[in-house]
C-alpha cells in the first residue's frame, strides 16, 4: 500500500465525505475512490459503507484506521527528522506564550526539541492586551496567540488548538447563579476597556463591540494586563471573556466561569515576522504538522464547569471542576437557577 494511499484512508476515515477528501488532498474525486477500492480488494473487504446520503466506516474499516494512524504519524515523524538532521537545524529560538497556557504546546515542544536537540527554546510571557507588541518589538521570535491574524508583515502558521469561549464574572454578579449565557446578553454587561492598541478583529474574537441583534456592548474599567482583567472582574467593575482553560488556572474564589453557548471556538496557532522567517521556524511549523494529526488541527476543548458545593449544599464559587462536553447552540434564555 502507498503512502499516498494511506494518507488517503486516513483523511477520508476523517471527512466521511469523498469530495471533501479530494479537496483536502488536492485530488480528484476519482483519485479517492480508485484508492479506496484498491485498499478494499487489497485487505479483502468493505473499509467503508457509502450509501446516496452518507459515507461510514465499517467495523473493518475502524480496525485499520486504528492500526494504520499510529504508523503514518510514526513514518511521517521519522521522514521529518531525517531532513532536519540532514539540515543541521540548531540555534536559538525564542517563543512566545500566554501565562500558564504552555501545557497546551506540551506536545508540540517536546516532539520539537526529540526533532531538533541542537535548538535552544528560550521562553517568554506575551501579555494578552497587546498581543502582538513583543513580537513587533523584536522580544519574540515567534508567538502563540489566538486568531484571527492579519497583520502585514506577519504570517501564521497552522492552528494548533481550539477552545471554548466562557465568561468570568465576580460571585456577586447578577448573572453568576446561571448555567451559561448567550451573546445576546453581552448587551446588558460592561466589558473591560485596553489601554493599548488591539486589532479590533482580534478584541472581537472575545469581547464583541455589538451583539447579534445589534445592541453596542459597553466598555468600562481601562486594564494593561489580564490580572488587571481579572481583579476588574472579581470586583465586579466588569465582566471578561476567555478561554475556558483559564478555569484550570485562575479559579479565584470571587470567580464564576459561565459558558457562552453561541461563542465561536478561539483557534490557536504560531505568528512570526514574515521577513525574520528561519529555517528554525520551518522546522517548528513542520513540526506542528505532524504532531498535530489531521482532523485534531483545530478540535475544540469544550468544558463543563461545575461549581463545587460545600458540606451544606450551598453554592461555592472557590473551585470548578472541568470536564470534556460539547456546548449547546445558544438558545435565549433570561431565567436564573
Amino acid at each position: 500500500m502507498e503512502l499516498r494511499d494511506i494518507e488517503i484512508f486516513l483523511v477520508l476515515a476523517e471527512e466521511l465525505h469523498f469530495g471533501r477528501t479530494a479537496q483536502r488532498l488536492h485530488v480528484t474525486q476519482a483519485r479517492v475512490s480508485q484508492a479506496i477500492k484498491q485498499q478494499e480488494r487489497r485487505v479483502g473487504g468493505q473499509l467503508f459503507e457509502r450509501t446516496s446520503r452518507s459515507v461510514r466506516l465499517t467495523p473493518l474499516g475502524e480496525q485499520l484506521r486504528d492500526d494504520l494512524r499510529p504508523l503514518y504519524q510514526g513514518l511521517l515523524e521519522s521522514v521529518a527528522r531525517a531532513q532536519q538532521a540532514a539540515r543541521g537545524v540548531s540555534g536559538t529560538l525564542t517563543l512566545g506564550t500566554m501565562g500558564p497556557q504552555m501545557w497546551m504546546l506540551d506536545e508540540v515542544l517536546a516532539s520539537f526539541r526529540d526533532l531538533h536537540p541542537g535548538v535552544e527554546l528560550v521562553h517568554r510571557d506575551l501579555n494578552p492586551v497587546i498581543p502582538l507588541a513583543q513580537l513587533y518589538a523584536g522580544e519574540v521570535e515567534v508567538a502563540h496567540v489566538w486568531l484571527p491574524v492579519r497583520e502585514p508583515g506577519l504570517t501564521v502558521g497552522p492552528v494548533t488548538r481550539s477552545s471554548a469561549q466562557v465568561l468570568v464574572v465576580a460571585a456577586t454578579h447578577p448573572y453568576a447563579e446561571r448555567d451559561s449565557i448567550c451573546r445576546e446578553d453581552f448587551g446588558d454587561l460592561v466589558f473591560v476597556a485596553h489601554q493599548s492598541r488591539i486589532p479590533s478583529y482580534m478584541e472581537e474574537v472575545f469581547q464583541p463591540f455589538r451583539t447579534p441583534s445589534g445592541r453596542a456592548i459597553p466598555r468600562g474599567p481601562v486594564v494593561t494586563s489580564w490580572e488587571d482583567q481579572l481583579k476588574a472582574a472579581s470586583a465586579g467593575q466588569a465582566v471578561i471573556a476567555c478561554v475556558a482553560e483559564a478555569a484550570r488556572f485562575y479559579s479565584w474564589p470571587n470567580l464564576v466561569f459561565l459558558p457562552i453557548r453561541d461563542a465561536p471556538p478561539v483557534e490557536w496557532a504560531f505568528v512570526w515576522r514574515t521577513a525574520e522567517e528561519s529555517s528554525l521556524l520551518r522546522a517548528l511549523v513542520q513540526t506542528v504538522l505532524t504532531t498535530v494529526p489531521p482532523g485534531e488541527q483545530g478540535s475544540v476543548d469544550a468544558l463543563r464547569l461545575e461549581p463545587a458545593t460545600g458540606d451544606s449544599g450551598s453554592r461555592s464559587c472557590a473551585r470548578f471542576t472541568v470536564t470534556p462536553r460539547r456546548l449547546n447552540p445558544c438558545v435565549r434564555n433570561r431565567r436564573t437557577r
